[in-house]
């Protein structure tokens, strides 16, 4: 596959890392030299020095022949006219753009963006993406990393093993002899920094963090067993009134459970205009570091601090005061991934990484295969990825343990019409079902290979 990918970014680059890492033909383009040259000179790709939404410059990047086009630069603008260039000089068949401006993204302008109108096929907002990783957070307080799969009927959660953790020292073959009704499958363990798929005689161990894919019925029960115990959030703290604190106040307060909610926005304009658009969340203005302003926003009876700033090192020493405070659950928004060794030690206990999740919202319209939902672990370590079978699938008609998955890959998940199964190596993968694997990302070509269908559905 060829792909244009416009911005060479921390978006653009881990795009490109990815696609360029399953051999496939990329092209980076940005009007930055230097990050045109750091793309080039770490990654196989090549690399063009212009304006991605010049017509010549898209021609020297090769869009004649291109299969997609990835507008990801900084400027809505440029991606939109990017795209559009793509499509009306050289009819490039797939065009994703990245948009920040609410206005861009309001539902009565959708038809903007009509083949007829401005083409673009898939819009990835970033705030809005980091918006709803927040609230998953947020809904799951004792997971620091987590997702939602089959429509919300399965999660993936990610749970620091601790010392009296029942599940230590207990191989994953006798947890699910001993728990043979438990929906919930562990799929990967990071271990003293590496990530693996478990086999079944595998045990987990203190400061283990285990990815365990749970069926929605079954979690209170799977965090009993993994030694968690559930808080429910009725007291939210927001530190950062900008696109991504609004949106995150907007949803809290459209929830139907009540849910308390104060921000703290530092720039005066973005605090009026926070407190214009909400209507039952305090919006105080100052600066979220400031232990009195923290304490008159009740951070010592707050459930829960989100920490979402524009600047990393300030989310993280918001958190850091939030916690010292008394807030038992402290969320950092951090964009540096050379940071998230830092969150434990600083007793953090969850962060949302937008590089990311803007990097699994891209990444589902690249996958071949009826691809539902990806989502990228770690430092693009691993991918865990919802597909439709189709009949064309090499495993449609097979048995889980008869299917020739690489040696890292693990079935998460199974559903069958409405209902989610746990997959077992007896169970039957039929034309129709909806498939949750566990993948490394060298992996995911084999596992796309498996999936494959007609170019219909790319």
């Amino acid at each position: 596959m060829k792909v244009i990918i416009c911005g060479a970014g921390q978006v653009g680059w881990q795009i490109a890392r990815h696609l360029s890492g399953e051999r496939n033909d990329v092209t980076v383009v940005d009007s930055n030299p230097d990050l045109v040259r750091r793309a080039t000179d770490s990654l196989d790709v090549q690399g063009i020095a212009g304006f991605a939404s010049y017509p010549d410059v898209l021609d020297r990047a090769g869009a004649r022949d291109a299969d997609m086009v990835i507008a990801a630069t900084h400027s809505d603008e440029v991606n939109m006219v990017t795209c559009q260039v793509a499509h009306s000089v050289f009819a490039v068949p797939r065009k994703i753009a990245r948009l920040r401006a609410e206005s861009y993204l309001t539902a009565i302008y959708s038809d903007l963006y009509r083949r007829d109108h401005m083409p673009i096929d898939v819009v990835i907002s970033p705030e809005r993406e980091v918006a709803e990783a927040a609230l998953q957070r947020l809904a799951a307080p004792v997971a620091f990393d987590t997702e939602k799969f089959l429509d919300g009927q399965a999660q993936l959660m990610g749970l620091s093993i601790d010392p009296e953790s029942p599940v230590i020292n207990t191989p994953l073959r006798q947890l699910t002899d001993l728990f043979s009704t438990l929906r919930a499958v562990v799929v990967g363990i990071r271990r003293e920094g590496t990530l693996f798929a478990p086999e079944s005689g595998d045990q987990l161990f203190a400061g283990d963090s285990a990815y365990v894919m749970v069926h929605a019925d079954d979690i209170g029960r799977a965090l009993e067993i993994f030694g968690k115990t559930y808080r429910k959030q009725e007291r939210v703290v927001i530190v950062g009134g900008g696109n991504v604190g609004l949106a995150v106040a907007r949803r809290l307060e459209n929830k139907t459970e009540r849910i308390r909610a104060k921000v703290i926005e530092r720039d005066r304009k973005q605090a009026e205009r926070a407190a214009e658009e909400l209507e039952r969340t305090i919006v105080l203005h100052g600066d979220g570091l400031d232990r009195a302003l923290l304490s008159e926003a009740g951070i010592e009876r707050a459930d829960a601090a989100l920490c979402v700033t524009d600047d990393d090192k300030v989310n993280l020493l918001a958190a850091v005061r939030a916690k010292a405070a008394g807030c038992p659950m402290v969320i950092a928004l951090i964009n540096d991934p050379t940071l998230v060794p830092l969150m434990e030690p600083l007793g953090i206990d969850a962060y949302i990484n937008p590089r990311s999740t803007t990097v699994s919202s891209i990444l589902r319209h690249i996958r071949h295969g009826k691809v539902r939902a990806v989502y990228s672990i770690g430092d693009a370590e691993a991918e865990v990825i919802e597909a439709e079978v189709l009949s064309t699938s090499p495993i449609a008609g097979a048995m889980i343990r008869d299917i020739d998955f690489p040696e890292g890959v693990l079935v998460g998940a199974v559903r069958k019409g409405d209902k989610v199964v746990k997959p077992t190596g007896g169970l039957r993968i039929e034309d129709g079902d909806q498939i949750v694997l566990f993948s490394p990302s060298g992996d995911v070509p084999e596992v796309e290979r498996l999936l494959q269908v007609s170019i219909d559905f790319f």
